[in-house]
């Protein structure tokens, strides 16, 4: 009798074990998506963990390796049921506060080619004990079966090292929280201390998304090629810092920020330390940044290369979904397409989402949890093929895009448009190109908005040369490009170019797209090399080649696309002295725009 009663226990014992295997929550999948899991749903329930991964670099000179700290939001079940799951990853060097409104912009009201009168400069004032860490990420993706993590950036909160803006260790740091997550023994309880703290929870499975600087930081990481980094969402990225403070050779600064510079910016983040900064500060903000930044000249160089993702891309693997805004004029948009670009010619599965307003916007949620759902979790649910661009047009919601082939969209080709006479009121383009043997000269003026210039009936301050009004629209899909063939009465001059429609509107109903096509700028002392520009002989002439911003934009019927050429930007350049003129021979000077249908189109729209 007590066998037959050990033999019942034993097997009620392996039934409940078996229950409770069957029991054991698992992720749940429809329509290739990841669902909410009703046991996951009580935050009341998650397991929250502060930790530090140590890395492979030691930026604040302390003789240690640097130690990122890290906070892990997870379910109970990983610790309970021996869950393990993905994760989902954010890193940012805005968890601990910034130096908010501190006036610590550039002067930009001085000459071109002379020095502005030294800035001010701060420290930020940490915000709490420990980094206030973003709910959002955590809110989205632990009830759907993932675990996320948030990790400051070197230099700030309570990571250890310095903030470089760029520089190596940005990309080393979320590196080595991944390898952590893959299982690496680098996982450290306290800052200072050796108990070991290892993620047993994780799949080894890694995404990271983010916006702005906190959308940089995924490719930073990815270009590192770090094992586990399956997939990236970067929203509205900075991809190279050149591109973000120049411009083909223009000290030229993102919009809203007239001033702002990559000193601004580390000082604007370094949150980390206190009695680390003054070490900080001298190595990397007054010798580094100092030595590299170039605000004389605006010329490219390895100070600029070496924050410049682009030239990093070799190692990277992870499947890349980017997504940005075409009137994004802060993180303008060629930052996003310079790398869906070369993604895409490496061979790695990419998409890229564009949207109609300006900086951040994601993807679609239900886009974005595909994108997780397939590289993370591993449901073939083919998000990978179909359509490569995803393009919201111009009345729809940014939850609506359309689907296209890719972009720029295939079927567009580049048509030329060339320039006849009429300043100071409006000239013409048109698609014909005619030897008019003329020359028309604007006079810089800062103190006129670009807006202003726009819509000015009659004034020496810009040239504007208008297409026939419309009667079909017109749909421009890629990257205009324009030659501007000038001279200069001085050695030194800013170039901007705005691509409008025009009547210009206003009111509560004008949406971002109506006014503004695209913008460009330039120094047409850069016209040779980007890495070397020389000052201009005054009176001669000089072709001037660059890119405008890639846009994909409807130009509707009963429009008139506009393209001005003037000198100082006000919202976005350094500002002479009014004065300086600049001379446009109208025969060496012609817009490309890549125009879906190509010449015909166009022929039609302007008839």
């Amino acid at each position: 009798m007590k066998s037959f009663k050990t033999s019942l226990l034993f097997l009620l014992i392996l039934l409940i074990g078996t229950s409770n295997l069957l029991a054991q929550v698992k992720p749940i999948f429809e329509n290739g998506e990841a669902q909410i899991i009703p046991e996951l749903k009580d935050s009341s329930n998650w397991i929250r963990t502060d930790l530090w991964v140590e890395t492979e670099f030691d930026t604040d000179g302390d003789g240690r390796m640097d130690r990122m700290h890290v906070d892990v939001t997870r379910p109970l079940q990983t610790e309970t049921e021996g869950l393990k799951l993905p994760v989902v990853y954010a890193s940012s060097p805005y968890y601990a506060g910034t130096a908010g409104n501190a006036p610590i912009f550039w002067d930009v009201k001085h000459e071109l080619g002379e020095p502005a009168k030294p800035r001010n400069k701060t420290e930020v004032v940490r915000t709490g004990k420990r980094p206030i860490i973003s709910n959002s990420e955590i809110m989205n993706w632990v009830p759907r079966g993932y675990i996320v993590v948030h990790s400051s950036s070197p230099g700030t909160g309570l990571s250890q090292g310095s903030p470089t803006v760029g520089g190596d260790n940005e990309s080393l740091a979320p590196k080595a929280v991944i390898e952590w997550l893959t299982g690496k023994d680098n996982g450290y309880t306290t800052p200072d201390g050796n108990e070991k703290v290892m993620a047993f929870w994780s799949t080894g499975k890694v995404g990271m998304t983010g916006t702005s600087y906190n959308g940089t930081l995924p490719l930073a990481a990815a270009t590192t090629g770090v094992k586990g980094l399956e997939a990236i969402i970067p929203i509205a990225p900075n991809t190279s810092y050149y591109h973000y403070y120049r411009s083909n050779g223009l000290v030229r600064s993102p919009g809203g920020y007239l001033g702002e510079d990559i000193d601004v910016l580390y000082d604007f983040i370094h949150s980390g330390d206190e009695s680390k900064r003054a070490y900080n500060n001298k190595t990397v903000r007054d010798t580094e940044m100092a030595q590299g930044l170039d605000r004389i000249t605006g010329d490219y160089n390895d100070f600029w290369a070496g924050r410049d993702y682009l030239n990093d891309m070799e190692p990277m693997k992870a499947a890349l979904l980017m997504s940005h805004g075409f009137n994004d004029w802060n993180v303008m948009p060629e930052h996003s397409y310079r790398i869906y670009d070369a993604a895409r010619a490496k061979g790695i599965p990419a998409k890229i989402y564009y949207h109609q307003n300006g900086h951040g916007g994601p993807p679609p949620f239900s886009m974005m949890n595909q994108w997780f759902t397939k590289y993370l979790h591993g449901v073939d649910n083919g998000v990978e093929e179909g359509p490569k661009a995803y393009i919201v047009r111009e009345r729809d919601e940014q939850s609506n895009p359309t689907a296209y082939a890719d972009f720029p969209n295939p079927a567009a080709s580049d048509v030329n448009f060339y320039l006849s006479p009429g300043a100071p009121e409006a000239g013409s383009m048109g698609l014909e190109k005619k030897t008019t043997a003329k020359q028309e000269t604007l006079v810089d003026n800062y103190s006129f908005t670009g807006s202003a210039l726009a819509q000015a009936d009659y004034t020496e301050h810009r040239l504007l040369y208008l297409s026939p009004v419309l009667t079909e629209s017109i749909h421009i899909s890629g990257i205009p490009k324009i030659t501007v063939k000038l001279a200069s009465n001085k050695p030194a001059a800013n170039l901007s170019v705005w691509l409008v429609s025009l009547p210009w509107t206003e009111g509560r109903n004008t949406k971002i797209t109506d006014n503004i096509i695209t913008r460009g700028w330039a120094d047409p002392q850069n016209h040779a090399s980007i890495r070397k520009g020389e000052p201009l002989v005054p009176g001669t002439f000089y072709e001037v080649t660059f890119d405008l911003q890639p846009d994909d934009q409807i130009i509707p019927a009963g429009q008139q696309i506009g393209l001005m050429i003037f000198s100082s930007d006000a919202e976005y350049t350094l500002l002479p002295k009014p004065g300086t003129e600049l001379t446009i021979d109208l025969d060496g000077t012609v817009l490309t725009l890549p125009v879906v249908g190509g010449k015909g189109v166009v022929e039609k729209a302007v008839k």
